[in-house]
C-alpha cells in the first residue's frame, strides 16, 4: 500500500471509531493484517461458537483456519451438505464473522444480500458480531457508501459467484430485477441497541471487495 494512503487511513480510523462508539459499536484498529488476526483472536474466547457468511476479508486475514486448528467450535458452512442448517446454526453462536460492503466515516455499516441469511445474522441473532473492514470500504457519507455496495462490491461479487446479471457485463449497478441478483435486502446498522454486541476490526489493507 502507497505510505501516504496507508498514513491517510492511521489518521482517519480514530474518526471511524469514535463514530461507531457513538453508535454503541465497538471499534478497534489494526496496522496490518497480522495484528487484526490478533486482535480477532484475542476477543473470541476459546470454546466459542463460531460461524460466518462468505466474507473475503475475514478470509483475508486467516481467521477462518485460525480458528479450525484452535480450541474453537467453528461451524464451518462449507462442511455442511445441508447449507440451510448451517445458516440456521448461525443464529445461535456465540460469535458470526463478516465484513461490510461499505461503511461511512461516521460508524454506519452498509451491507447488501442475496439470500439474506449474512444480514439476518447481523440484525438478530448471533450473540456477537465481528467485522473484519479493510479501510478500502470507507466512505465519506451513506450516499457514497450505499453507491459504493452497489457499484463496487456487487458487481465484483456477481461475477466472483458466475451470475447472469445486468452488472456482470457493464461493471456497474443497474437496479436490476434478475433471477440472479444478490442486491435482494440492504441492510443499514446505524445503531445497536444492545450493548457489546457489534466489534468492528478496522485493517489498515485493501481487504475484499
Amino acid at each position: 500500500m502507497n505510505e501516504f494512503l496507508y498514513k491517510r487511513n492511521e489518521l482517519l480510523a480514530p474518526k471511524v471509531i469514535k463514530g461507531l462508539s457513538s453508535r454503541n459499536m465497538t471499534g478497534y484498529y489494526a496496522a496490518s493484517k497480522e495484528d487484526a488476526l490478533k486482535l480477532a483472536l484475542e476477543l473470541i474466547p476459546q470454546g466459542s461458537s463460531v460461524t460466518m457468511g462468505g466474507g473475503e476479508s475475514v478470509h483475508a486475514i486467516g481467521l477462518p483456519q485460525a480458528l479450525k486448528d484452535g480450541a474453537y467450535d467453528f461451524i464451518d458452512r462449507d462442511a455442511y451438505t445441508d447449507k440451510r442448517a448451517a445458516m440456521l446454526a448461525a443464529y445461535d453462536a456465540d460469535f458470526y464473522l463478516s465484513s461490510v460492503n461499505a461503511m461511512t466515516e461516521d460508524g454506519v455499516l452498509i451491507n447488501i444480500d442475496g439470500n439474506s441469511n449474512r444480514v439476518s445474522a447481523i440484525a438478530q441473532g448471533p450473540k456477537k458480531v465481528l467485522f473484519i473492514v479493510g479501510m478500502n470500504k470507507v466512505c465519506k457519507d451513506v450516499d457514497h457508501a450505499l453507491k459504493r455496495a452497489r457499484n463496487v462490491a456487487a458487481p465484483i461479487n456477481a461475477q466472483r459467484f458466475g451470475l447472469n446479471t445486468p452488472c456482470t457485463k457493464t461493471g456497474s449497478c443497474m437496479d436490476c430485477k434478475s433471477a440472479d441478483t444478490i442486491c435482494c435486502q440492504f441492510l443499514m446498522t446505524r445503531y445497536s441497541r444492545h450493548e457489546g454486541r457489534i466489534h468492528v476490526v478496522l485493517v489498515n489493507d485493501e481487504l475484499g471487495f
